[in-house]
């Protein structure tokens, strides 16, 4: 891949990485989606480091934006940052065991039916949440019987095209807690999910090349690390953006729209694997 191509390519991930971190409509969906429309090597271990790196530019995002909420994090009685570490567990866990067999899933033959099914569901969990959201009459605070089911529906997002903002939202507000409270917590969430990706995604590399085995590392070209440097940019800067347009929708509740578009991308994947792409 030459410069201008991995530029313009990786700088698309890095856009709709941003856009879709935060908005209920799952990033690692999209990317999955994109990577195969526009040609990349799915089953390749470079592909997976270069998802992460996408990502690590809507961490950057978070921490902008909620700073004051991670100090915060670590005054006492340090309970959000216990409630959080818990919440982490499930996809933690889920991540270290079967996140090679998932990625190997969703980049295999059948990937663009998993994805479909996956948005779908998306879909339907946003539409059910926007109908029980605004008829709730006395939405409690963040608490253990809320964080606790996020946590189980982080991890179920590990699925590409099931949203990890979307099911962790949706998670915590059918639980009952309020929604300005849940949405930040969500962000929070992606934290230790993301840094944990990075560093887990660098100690096998570097495990590789001291042990002598064909590393990702090998695969990744300069043309490469400079359009990754341009996507992780616009990651971060449009990650900015949809938190603070997402933390304006979640005070209305208002997910319908997000709902038809990702049944219309289902739809568009059952037709793209029905061509064979």
């Amino acid at each position: 891949m030459g410069f201008w191509e991995a530029i313009w390519k990786s700088s698309v991930l890095g856009v709709v990485q941003g856009l879709t971190e935060f908005l209920p409509v799952s990033s690692s969906g999209h990317l999955s989606l994109l990577q195969r429309l526009l040609g990349f090597d799915l089953e390749g271990g470079a592909m997976t480091f270069i998802n992460i790196m996408m990502h690590i530019g809507t961490l950057i995002a978070v921490v902008v934006v909620f700073w004051k909420d991670i100090l915060a994090l670590f005054k006492k009685p340090f309970k959000t940052l216990l409630m959080l570490i818990v919440a982490t567990i499930p996809a933690g866990v889920i991540g270290l065991l079967f996140s090679d067999e998932i990625d190997a899933i969703f980049a295999g033959s059948s990937g663009l039916l998993y994805l479909a099914l996956c948005f779908a569901v998306t879909g339907l969990m946003l539409m059910a949440c926007e109908h029980i959201a605004k008829r709730q009459k006395a939405p409690k605070s963040l608490g253990w019987k809320s964080t606790v089911p996020m946590g189980l529906m982080q991890a179920v997002a590990l699925f590409p095209g099931i949203s990890r903002s979307g099911s962790t939202i949706v998670a915590g507000t059918v639980a009952g807690a309020k929604r300005d409270e849940v949405a930040r917590f969500s962000f929070l969430m992606s934290i230790p999910v993301i840094l944990g990706s990075f560093l887990v995604e660098i100690a096998s590399g570097v495990k590789d090349v001291a042990t002598g085995t064909p590393s990702y590392f090998s695969e990744i070209g300069a043309p490469d690390i400079v359009g990754m440097l341009f996507g992780v940019v616009l990651s971060a800067v449009f990650g900015f953006l949809a938190i603070k347009w997402m933390l304006v929708i979640i005070r209305k509740a208002n997910y319908m729209w997000f709902s038809v578009y990702l049944v219309c991308l289902s739809l568009g994947c059952f037709y793209l694997s029905y061509l064979g792409i």
